[in-house]
């Protein structure tokens, strides 16, 4: 699948703690902070991992927005799959 393809479909978004899941399912954006600062996950988007810092995580869905606070953890993104493990 050629990058412009994978901008054109949603974001697939698991985001879990040990005993909670925040939210699973399609989404067009995810917003958290890392060590460097704030940044999105668009449809697209690049590999990417990276370790998360103390934030207010945003998951963007079309009906509406997804909020929950970060501690700590990390973030994986791969093909459109959003995998976020939070509060370790």
């Amino acid at each position: 699948m050629t990058n412009s393809n994978k901008q054109n479909q949603p974001l697939h978004v698991i985001a879990r703690a040990p005993f909670t899941v925040y939210y699973e399912g399609p989404a067009l954006s995810v917003t958290a902070v890392n060590k460097v600062g704030k940044f999105d996950i668009l449809s697209g988007h690049a590999d990417f991992f990276s370790m998360l810092s103390k934030c207010e995580c945003v998951i963007t869905t079309d009906t509406d927005d997804v909020t929950f606070d970060i501690n700590n953890g990390i973030i994986t993104v791969r093909d459109n799959e959003v995998m976020l493990f939070v509060n370790m």
